[in-house]
This record gives structure tokens, C-alpha cells and sequence, in this order.
């Protein structure tokens, strides 16, 4: 097997128009400015992709970039984003996949896909090490994302990016699967929809992938693995029980989706725990590849093996409809991965039509606490038949058709992650100013809030800080790119964090935000960057990077519209209090938004300083 020393550099750009297919070369300039994943997709699309146009315009651009984590072995390194501009927010949308799909793509010897045009008619792409081809999709073309996969990857060595019918019939919030994970957010599998792409193939086990530095690399891949099996969220409750565990985190925090966000917890909850379907289900682990964390589970159902639902799907399909019963949501959760579409845009889509329809706003027979009649129409959303045309179009286009933008539970078009900012004042105003829209992984602000209770969560203090802070530290890590996980393990386990009193910690988190961010030492980011690329980097460099890669999407998006008055959260939140408090703790959100792009170097209006994107050497 021949071998590629730190990363190949290669990349691939595709003309679907004109079936043009050439090469293009990453500099160790772009790797040094942006990483790599996420970070360099952006920069190319920053370069490439025109201002203002249709999210299905064959000029839209849909970009696949490795980090330069894949193959090395490094923990949890299996992942790789996506960047495109997003039907359904019209911003640009970023994803992360833990899929197949990325390592068969890199072993064949390549970084980066960049896919333009449109086909006439459906195709799917054959990426093998020494050539490429634009191949005739038609018998797959309506196949659900299973049947595809299997269709089109007969070899070990090949692994798959596909749409389901939600792809081609361009669901706003549909996604693009490899393997049992999705590109999940923003309608990116709407995006290959409207190019006529079904699939992309990679076939792999060409290349392996060696760090410059090995020795270096060996003693800091040891070094992470052991913090990860050291850390409680890592090792035992994820390891063990999924990211459901998160269920009973949040019912006890009051942050759990209840009745469309009514509510922030439920007496039934534990029912759809992960504690209790461990046990339920005899859960195996399916995790990402390579995995340490292993949070992804398989249970042995009624009718078979399935994959266990994650948090969000859990809590949103569960809870937040008012349905308890975990082999209900885990076969809707089944029908959403075969169609493929986003369980979160789906499940806050279907608590909107529900709560429209109790208020006489939509005609429905979908209601609260009753399962019946919602497989039906997630095949109709699927498909865009009768009513399902228009639940196709998100929540944010529902609202404004029919009524209802008050308990319309989406920021910039994006729908809600599982997390109620109610009982999580940081993670509001990270909801409110996430470049995506409602994304719970732009920051992750709730962990700090209610789960591990460092800061505390209904006040306003320190709060901006900690959203820059995690902010950045994320888009590193989306570009590295790596599992968001290892943040608590990299974070929690060194010593200053670890063995320092938790009183004395959260007083330092919440009075001393400044020292505190300072004294965190996420350094064995930066060192395997290094070790494997060969590319000195330091961890405050590394951060200044991760500020570079979440200033210039912020920066896009304001190309596209988005200012202040997008920065906000429905009023749900803003003026209504969760249904069982006496006092009504709403979000103070312009407080924290006022500090927030003062310190980000945003003028009043949200917009990025000329002199802020110069000072990140994104403006000349």
C-alpha cells in the first residue's frame, strides 16, 4: 500500500454541467490559515460561490473537505464536513458527518470534492484513485438511502454519499447519508437533489495516511485516548448509554422539549432515556470508525437490529410530541434515515402542525400524545404529496403562510435543537447569533449551564465570553476535524481543570471568564495538527484560526442578508415562561447579544468590522 505523508493536498473539483472533472492543489498557506474540514471548504466557497444566488441554482456550490485527523488513527477522527448554501435558510450551511464515506475518499488519495453545475439528468460519481467518472443513475434514482448504498457499493473498499427520496424531491430540510450517519442540517441533501447527483462513490484502501512526525503522534494519540478513558461523559455515560443519557440531564435541568417547547420537563421521561433502553434493547455499540467515545448504539428490536435514535431525535420525535414509547420513535426515526431527512427539522416541523392545528390555524389530525397518522406523513413530506408539500417547506415557511411565528420554533429558518433556552441562558444567545440558524453544536453552551453546573444558567454573566470561546474552539475542531465529544475529556482531564475544586472553578468561570478560558489547555488539538502535518501550532494560534473560520461564515452570511434583527430567538422563549414556573424567567437576549459583538468585533447592527476582517487576514 503506497503511503501519503501528513495529507495529500489533493483535490477534486466537478462541473456537473459540463462533466469536466480537474484536480487543484491545497497550499500549506490555506492549511496553515484554515485547518482543513470545514474551515477550508469555507474559504473555498468564500472564493467560489456567488453572493445572493438560488440555493438550487446550478451555480450553488456543495464542497466535501477531509480533515487532516482521517486516517492517522487519531481518536475519534472519522469525521468530515460539508459546506453548501442552504435551502432552507438561504445561509451557509455546515455539516459534519461520522460516516464511510470520508476514509474510502481520503485512501484514494484525496482531501477535498468540490461539485458545480447541475446534470441533466440523474447521475451518481465513481471516485476511484486513478480516475473519475460521472456514471448513469437512473435504476437507483428513487431508491431509499439503504437500497442505494447498497446498490452502488458491492466492494469493501467503497463507501457512499447518497440522498433518498427527500433528496430528489428537494425537502428543504433533507439530508445526504453515508453509512448510518447524515449530514443532517440545513437541506444539503436538497442540494445534490437539485443537481441530479444521487450518490458519490469513493473507493478507498489505496493510500494510508502517515503523520510527519510519528513518534510525536504516537505519544499524543496515547495521551488523548487516556484522557478519554478517564473522563465520566466519555468513557461511562456515552460510552455506555448513548447520547440519550443527555435525557435525564436535561429533564432535571428543565431544558428537555416538552409539547413544542411548552414545557422543559416531563414525568415520563426516563421511558426514553438511554439508561433505560441500554437495558430495554441490549445495546450494542455502532459507533463512527475509528471510535474511542462510542456513543452510537444498536438495540435488538421487536422486528430486528436497529440503530438507537440519538438525543435529539429522542427528545424531539419523544417529549417534545408527547410520545413515550421508544419502539414509536425509533421506526419513525428508521423512515427519516431510509427517505432521508433531518429528524430535528422533521420533528419541530410535525410539534408546529400540531400546535397550528389546536389553535384552528391548519387542518390536521396530527395532535399531541397520539402516534397515528405520522408515519403517513413523513412519507408525505418525503415525497411532497398533499399536505406533506408544504410541511416539506420547514417550519419557518409554515408560520409564515399559515400564522403561528410565535411558537414557530426556528432561528434564521433553522429549527431547534432539544435544548429549551429557557433553562439555559448561554445556550439562547448562542442559538440566537449560530451562523447555521438553531444549531445546539455551534457552541454548547447547556453542558456548562446544567450539566456539569459551572456557570450559572439564568443569568447573563460571562455568557458572550463562553459562546466566542466554544464557538471557535468548535470550528477548530470542525476542521481538524475530529468528534466534539473529545472537548469534554481534552478539557475536564488535565490537571488545572480536574483537580481544582468544582466552587472554586464555577466562581472563576462565571467572575473570571478571562482567566478561566485562559487557564484551559486544549493543546493536544493543536500538537496532532502539528504532529501530522508538520506545521507548527500553537494552541493560541489554533484558537485565532478557529475565530478566522467562524468570522468568515458569519461574514458570508451577512453577504446574504443577516444582521441584528436575525439575531434573536422566537418569542416562545422571549416572552413566554415554560408552563410549570411561577416566575418567568425569560432569555435577556439583547444584554448578552450588545456584549457579544463587542467583543467579536461586530459593529451594533451584528455586522464584521473591516478592521476585525482585516486583523483575521480574511480582507486584504
Amino acid at each position: 500500500m503506497k503511503e501519503i505523508i501528513g495529507t495529500s493536498n489533493r483535490g477534486i473539483e466537478i462541473n456537473l454541467s459540463t462533466k469536466e472533472v480537474k484536480e487543484f492543489e491545497i497550499s500549506n498557506e490555506d492549511r496553515r490559515m484554515y485547518l482543513g474540514g470545514k474551515g477550508l471548504a469555507l474559504k473555498y466557497l468564500y472564493e467560489k460561490l456567488e453572493p445572493g444566488i438560488n440555493s438550487f441554482s446550478e451555480k450553488n456550490i456543495i464542497a466535501f473537505f477531509m480533515g487532516v485527523y482521517m486516517g492517522t488513527g487519531a481518536p475519534n477522527s472519522g469525521r468530515f464536513s460539508g459546506v453548501t448554501k442552504s435551502p432552507l435558510t438561504g445561509l451557509i450551511a455546515s455539516s459534519s458527518c461520522g460516516g464511510p464515506f470520508g476514509m474510502a475518499f481520503k485512501t484514494a488519495g484525496y482531501d477535498a470534492l468540490i461539485i458545480t453545475g447541475r446534470s441533466e439528468k440523474p447521475v451518481f460519481i465513481e471516485i476511484h484513485p486513478k480516475n473519475i467518472r460521472i456514471k448513469d443513475a437512473s435504476h437507483v434514482w428513487g431508491k431509499d438511502t439503504i437500497e442505494t448504498q447498497d446498490a452502488l457499493c458491492s466492494e469493501k473498499k467503497s463507501a457512499a454519499l447518497v440522498i433518498g427520496p427527500a433528496g430528489e424531491n428537494k425537502v428543504l430540510y433533507s439530508n445526504i447519508a453515508s453509512g448510518q450517519r447524515f449530514f443532517g442540517r440545513g437541506g444539503m441533501g436538497a442540494v445534490m437533489g437539485s443537481k441530479n447527483l444521487k450518490a458519490i462513490v469513493a473507493y478507498g484502501n489505496e493510500y494510508k495516511i502517515v503523520p510527519k512526525n510519528l513518534n510525536f503522534f504516537e505519544k499524543l494519540k496515547t495521551k488523548a485516548t487516556k484522557q478519554i478513558n478517564k473522563n465520566n461523559l466519555t468513557a461511562n455515560l456515552y460510552r455506555n448509554f448513548g447520547t440519550c443519557t443527555n435525557v435525564n440531564f436535561c429533564n432535571r435541568g428543565g431544558i428537555l422539549p416538552v409539547s413544542n417547547f411548552r414545557f422543559g420537563n416531563h414525568k415520563k421521561a426516563y421511558l426514553v432515556s438511554g439508561e433505560l433502553m441500554k437495558e430495554k434493547y441490549n445495546t450494542k455499540h455502532s459507533s463512527c470508525v475509528p471510535c474511542t467515545i462510542l456513543c452510537g448504539h444498536k438495540g435488538t428490536y421487536k422486528d430486528g437490529v436497529h440503530q438507537i435514535p440519538e438525543y435529539e431525535t429522542t427528545a424531539l420525535f419523544g417529549p417534545n410530541l408527547e410520545i413515550f414509547d421508544t419502539d414509536i420513535i425509533s421506526s419513525w426515526n428508521n423512515i427519516c434515515n431510509r427517505m432521508g431527512i433531518d429528524t430535528i427539522s422533521t420533528a419541530v416541523t410535525l410539534s408546529y402542525i400540531m400546535e397550528a392545528g389546536e389553535k384552528k390555524l391548519i387542518n390536521t389530525k396530527l395532535k399531541f400524545g397520539s402516534s397515528e397518522n405520522i408515519k403517513e406523513t413523513l412519507e408525505d413530506i418525503a415525497f411532497r404529496r398533499g399536505s406533506g408539500d408544504d410541511y416539506a417547506n420547514g417550519t419557518r415557511w409554515l408560520s409564515e403562510k399559515y400564522g403561528g411565528k410565535d411558537f414557530a420554533i426556528h432561528v434564521k429558518g433553522l429549527e431547534m435543537a432539544a435544548y429549551d433556552p429557557r433553562g439555559s441562558w448561554g445556550q439562547g444567545l448562542s442559538y440566537a447569533v449560530a451562523n447555521r440558524g438553531a444549531c445546539h453544536i455551534s457552541a454548547s453552551i447547556f453542558s456548562s449551564e446544567v450539566f456539569m453546573g459551572f456557570l450559572n444558567p439564568y443569568t447573563h454573566r460571562a455568557k458572550a465570553k463562553f459562546v466566542r470561546f466554544f464557538e471557535n474552539l468548535f470550528s477548530t475542531i470542525n476542521s481538524l476535524h475530529t468528534c466534539l465529544f473529545t472537548s469534554f475529556a481534552y478539557i475536564l482531564e488535565p490537571p488545572v481543570v480536574k483537580y481544582t475544586p468544582h466552587p472554586l472553578l464555577s466562581f472563576a468561570m462565571q467572575n473570571l471568564p478571562d482567566i478561566a478560558i485562559m487557564l484551559m489547555d486544549v493543546s493536544i488539538y493543536s500538537k496532532l495538527f502539528e504532529a501530522i502535518c508538520g506545521i507548527k501550532m500553537s494552541q493560541k494560534n489554533m484558537i485565532k484560526i478557529g475565530e478566522r473560520i467562524h468570522t468568515l461564515e458569519r461574514y458570508m452570511n451577512t453577504r446574504e442578508g443577516i444582521s441584528k434583527k436575525d439575531d434573536t430567538l422566537p418569542d416562545r422563549f422571549l416572552k413566554e415562561s415554560r408552563k410549570y414556573e411561577s416566575k418567568n424567567k425569560r432569555i435577556p437576549l439583547n444584554k448578552m447579544l450588545k456584549k457579544y459583538y463587542k467583543i467579536r468585533g461586530y459593529d451594533n447592527n451584528g455586522i464584521p468590522k473591516k478592521e476585525t476582517l482585516q486583523k483575521l487576514s480574511i480582507l486584504n
